[in-house]
């Protein structure tokens, strides 16, 4: 298998600790077809000035975090500026003692391009952005060079600066929003790191307190957890004005928005998801991909869950004509089911192979076993309601560790039922992709 080390080691690494990769997942994707080419779709209707929001919903171990990766990294080759965030008891969409703003400082903390994927990209989407502007400026003007001596060059790059911040006037935000940009560039220019650092800490929402942003930069608004989602959709613009498609917003772990026991909280954090949806739907925002991830219960739960606010009941009620076979993925509510047996089986061969190549060796590891393998996963007491996929990656992928490192070790404590005729005659799984194989 034809596959980098960095990648190799990201799979087997994060799949080994129960997380998602964040790189390489072209090679373990199986079974999201139909959400792929739906994700290529969706990113191709912004890219176009139009905005949208999801909802994946599905059990524990069903695929949300892993449709998200997948989001990222499709995004990333369609030139998109991508982040993410979790929620949690201290970072919500609403919510007062900086719980609000916490969650817009961690989308800042993880806002990732193609070329530095791991987060904290904001300065390097400056400098690259301030970079481009130069070498058009020197083309259009015919200098010799960047000349950040010549202060008839600054001039000219300023007023293209200003030419591209001053498009965010028109927004809620967007006139501190362009102040700081220019900021930023004057730090560039002159070499004031602090002067940078200020303008970023600014960016990302760490401004305690309006003295003190007042003092640094002389501007007399911060971003708070009232103004904060303003800012968001300042961003998508920004990033949309200087050459990038769109921004990519995945909100993970919304069952903590479920789990709020205050229900004014609660129901405001709702409120401003009932903003985000219409916000997209409606035409009102440009350039913004925005997902949630979440359980049942948080969209169905008519007690606490999304469906006890009424608007958005109304909003995220499914196609009732859907079926598992006939799937609407158009619409903003995606229902997420595990892997069956035969995308198991599958997955398990594509890490067979990445383990191999990782290590370097031959696997020995036939397809019987892998089936038998999986059987026995699923033939375990409470495994019906218990048992996820992440946790069959997690034991197969110790049991090649071992065999690995131990070709002595007696693999049929493993694969008890590999090769018995009962397996391969009430087993079809063996027998149909050995032929797709073939």
């Amino acid at each position: 298998m034809k596959i980098k080390k960095r990648d190799s080691a990201a799979i087997l690494n994060s799949l080994s600790g129960g997380v998602v990769p964040s790189r390489g997942l072209h090679h373990v994707m199986v079974g999201r077809t139909e959400e792929a080419q739906q994700i290529l779709n969706d990113l191709e209707i912004i890219e176009q000035g139009s905005s949208v929001v999801k909802f994946y919903i599905g059990a524990f171990g069903t695929g949300k975090s892993f449709i998200q990766s997948l989001i990222q990294q499709i995004a990333f080759k369609q030139n998109y500026a991508v982040t993410k965030a979790d929620f949690s008891p201290v970072r919500q969409l609403y919510g007062r003692e900086g719980k609000a703003v916490a969650t817009y400082t961690e989308l800042m903390k993880n806002l990732a391009i193609s070329t530095k994927p791991d987060g904290n990209a904001l300065n390097v989407i400056l400098e690259k952005w301030i970079s481009g502007v130069q070498n058009k400026i020197v083309q259009e003007k015919h200098y010799d060079s960047i000349e950040l001596e010549n202060q008839e060059f600054i001039k000219d790059v300023e007023k293209e600066i200003v030419s591209v911040v001053s498009k965010m006037d028109e927004l809620t935000g967007g006139h501190d929003f362009s102040r700081i940009l220019n900021m930023y560039f004057r730090g560039f220019v002159h070499d004031d790191k602090n002067l940078q650092r200020q303008a970023l800490k600014w960016l990302r929402g760490e401004y305690k307190t309006k003295t003190d942003a007042r003092k640094d930069l002389g501007v007399r608004e911060i971003i708070t957890d009232t103004n904060y989602y303003d800012y968001i959709k300042v961003i998508a613009k920004f990033v949309k004005s200087i050459g990038y498609n769109g921004l990519v917003i995945n909100f993970d772990e919304a069952i903590n928005i479920y789990k709020i026991t205050h229900s004014q909280t609660r129901n405001k954090n709702y409120e401003t998801i009932l903003k985000i949806f219409n916000d997209t739907v409606q035409g009102n925002v440009e350039g913004l991909y925005i997902t949630f991830g979440g359980t049942h219960e948080f969209l169905e739960d008519e007690r606490r869950g999304l469906f006890s606010y009424g608007a958005l009941k109304r909003r995220l009620e499914t196609n009732p004509y859907e079926t598992k076979e006939f799937r609407d993925l158009s619409q903003p509510v995606i229902k997420l089911t595990p892997l069956n047996h035969d995308d198991t089986y599958l997955l398990l061969s594509k890490l067979k192979d990445i383990h191999a190549a990782h290590h370097g060796y031959v696997s020995s590891v036939s397809q019987e076993e892998i089936v038998s393998f999986i059987n026995d996963q699923y033939s375990r007491p409470g495994a019906e309601n218990n048992l996820t996929v992440g946790h069959i990656i997690k034991h197969f992928l110790s049991v090649l560790n071992i065999i690995q490192k131990y070709p002595q070790y007696d693999r049929r404590e493993i694969f008890k039922h590999a090769g018995s005729e009962e397996e391969q005659t009430s087993d079809a799984v063996t027998s149909r992709f050995s032929s797709m194989e073939g």
